[in-house]
């Protein structure tokens, strides 16, 4: 196991510079918010994955709900970040938000190599979604995990095509574990200055408890040593992925509640 020789601060400024935003969202923002209208095969429709009040809390609060309210959708996904205020909560709450998920900050260094993770109980292949029907078990898979539907044929297509290029490029892509050639879990990662930032880790329910998490985490990891990634970034559910990044050599940094905002 690496030691974790990782500052607070240096983790925190990879964690605010991960914004994400797919390729096929509309996106609104200004110098306060930004809001993401994800297409309708997403578990959720709107999200506010950016805020910098100016001025008072409350009345920047207002603007960004009215925004989204012209979406014309009962609710709104608000990512808190463990840097922005910090009576944002209560001011959610104060306005009938709920916690949707409890996410860990967790970050591992990389500068020595990666963890030594103990091999998963089962025989599992992992491969890159490079193709359609690897990109399709993926989404399958995410659908178990997350909820939301599958996507088109053509965005499968697109996201397959997307990592054909990143992949060898080393930028990253999306993994997929097949147990008994059939697909058990996904998980992306993404390079970008040096930090790899881990996404989508999923098992589908009736696999869990056999270390496929494990197996597609350690081939991410080996997938950024590879490419010179110096640190290993993700947010995971703290009552899920959360207990096993942190034994896998993982540290937390803080947390990032995941709120639904009535609207």
């Amino acid at each position: 196991m690496t030691d974790m020789t990782l500052t607070a601060e240096s983790v925190a400024a990879a964690s605010a510079a991960w914004v994400w935003v797919p390729d096929n969202a509309t996106v609104v923002e200004d110098d306060e918010y930004t809001i993401l209208r994800m297409p309708d095969y997403f578990d959720h429709q709107l999200a506010v994955t950016t805020f910098e009040p100016a001025g008072p809390l409350e009345e920047a609060v207002d603007r960004v709900l009215e925004r989204a309210r012209s979406f014309g959708l009962p609710e709104v996904r608000w990512q808190m970040r463990f840097d922005g205020p910090e009576e944002l909560a209560a001011e959610l709450e104060s306005r009938g938000a709920r916690t949707h998920v409890m996410l860990d900050v967790l970050a591992c260094d990389l500068r020595g190599g990666g963890p030594e993770l103990p091999p998963p109980s089962v025989d599992v292949a992992v491969r890159w979604a490079t193709d359609f029907e690897t990109s399709r078990d993926a989404s399958t898979v995410g659908v178990t995990g997350f909820g939301g539907t599958l996507p088109p044929d053509e965005r499968i297509e697109a996201n397959a095509a997307r990592d054909a290029e990143t992949v060898p490029a080393g930028d990253g892509g999306m993994l997929v574990a097949y147990v008994d050639g059939l697909p058990a879990g996904s998980g992306g990662v993404t390079l970008v200055d040096g930090v790899a930032r881990l996404w989508g880790g999923v098992v589908v329910p009736s696999a869990r408890g056999q270390g496929i998490y494990r197996a597609v985490l350690n081939a991410r990891l080996s997938y950024a040593v590879t490419h010179g990634a110096t640190m290993a970034l993700v947010k995971g559910n703290i009552a899920t992925s959360g207990p096993i990044l942190r034994r896998a050599g993982f540290a937390a940094f803080g947390r990032e509640p995941l709120y639904s905002v009535p609207l």
